[in-house]
């Protein structure tokens, strides 16, 4: 089967052989993020502890000083990882003595308590369990989210290591078999149903798959349709994953723990407009908000398969299935032209220029409009054998 598969899709192949040149490099920021041990996680709090201490013991306002991690001016471009924080950020004050900052100070110091109990017992918790441990406190379970990504770069420890699990959206299915951390067995090759993603990413081991690619898909509608369509045996042995919309982080985990272990090619499926390019970009070099977990969120070897502008012309897809551009589109794209990345992808800025220029964007489903299977019996096949992305 796999010299079949090679036959059928030789630029799948070259682009594998391509892309093993990166493994070694990746493979180096993974071992620094494995080195934080758990006595290394109690020592950074306590240390935060004894801060603030010697401030009270000296008649001081303790203040807390955290990495701003919405600032474009505190990232910078690596092509090997994506975007990560620089190492002289700016910060964030979070003063016990005023005002509009005391509740944050409160938050802040009951979420550390929590995880050094969760560490010191080697226990895990979620953060809507944090959120129900005081309602009253943090007052939304958005607070919470935002602390203990605070929390993860402050003590700059991946959020795995604090304990802390978030539940996942994504969904995943495909030509893939691994083992949970406590020990439950996960197959994903069902064509009917796809498995959620797991919320432990960190704890999986044992992956075996044959496939030959992973498919990102943005939407779930599509996720569904090649599902339905039964893509993942028709065509080839892969992997299809989907995080309905902006990736979760344990979406973007898994794409990179699939990336670390397989080491074949990951390719993009989102619709032609800014929107979509955003969402592709954000597994493929990360975000602002998360740059400072760069080394394990991000996969700069994602390639861009589709929904491509000039696809839309090249396909002839009808002019009732295109939608103008929104003076929001308009806004979102020129932004992403000014990313730091786009530079080295002439590409994508030709494709996005060419959306700028046609004033137009098209949904993947507007291929239906071709033919009703477009997508999964023409479009997808083509594109994989003869390499049609970029």
């Amino acid at each position: 089967m796999g010299s079949d598969v090679a036959e059928l899709f030789p630029e799948i192949e070259k682009l594998r052989v391509q892309l093993l040149h990166n493994v070694e490099v990746t493979a180096d920021f993974r071992r620094v993020e494995e080195e934080i041990s758990h006595q290394e996680v109690l020592t950074r709090i306590e240390n935060i502890i004894l801060g603030i201490v010697t401030s009270l013991s000296k008649d001081e306002a303790p203040v807390l000083t955290l990495p701003n991690r919405s600032s474009w001016a505190n990232v910078s471009f690596d092509s090997a990882i994506g975007l990560q924080m620089s190492s002289g950020s700016d910060v964030t004050a979070v003063r016990s003595d005023c005002a509009s900052s005391v509740t944050k100070f409160a938050q802040i110091l009951k979420i550390l308590s929590v995880i050094y109990r969760l560490v010191q017992s080697n226990s895990y918790a979620t953060k809507r369990d944090i959120y129900y441990n005081n309602t009253q406190l943090f007052g939304s379970q958005n607070t919470v989210d935002h602390i203990v990504d605070d929390i993860s770069c402050m003590l700059k420890v991946p959020r795995r290591s604090l304990h802390v699990l978030a539940t996942s959206k994504g969904l995943i299915s495909g030509d893939l078999c691994y083992m949970e951390e406590d020990g439950t067995r996960i197959d994903c090759r069902s064509n009917s149903a796809a498995v959620a993603v797991s919320p432990n990413i960190g704890g999986i081991r044992n992956i075996v798959s044959s496939a030959k690619f992973v498919l990102i898909v943005e939407k779930d509608a599509t996720f569904q349709r090649l599902l339905d369509d039964d893509f993942c045996s028709k065509l080839s042995p892969c992997i299809i994953i989907t995080a309905k919309g902006v990736p979760d982080v344990n979406s973007r985990l898994m794409v990179r723990k699939l990336w670390d272990t397989l080491h074949i090619p990951i390719f993009a499926l989102v619709d032609a407009d800014p929107h979509g390019i955003e969402i592709m970009c954000i597994y493929k070099y990360g975000s602002v908000a998360m740059s400072f977990e760069a080394h394990s969120l991000t996969v700069p070897s994602v390639m861009w398969l589709g929904l491509l502008p000039s696809d839309l012309r090249r396909l002839r897809v009808p002019e009732d299935a295109l939608i103008p551009l929104t003076k929001t589109d308009e806004n979102k794209l020129n932004s992403l032209l000014q990313r730091p990345y786009l530079s080295s992808q002439p590409d994508w800025q030709k494709e996005m220029e060419l959306m700028q220029q046609s004033k137009v964007k098209a949904e993947i489903q507007s291929l239906a409009a071709i033919a009703p299977d477009f997508l999964t019996s023409i479009y997808l096949p083509n594109k994989l054998r003869y390499g049609g992305w970029i």
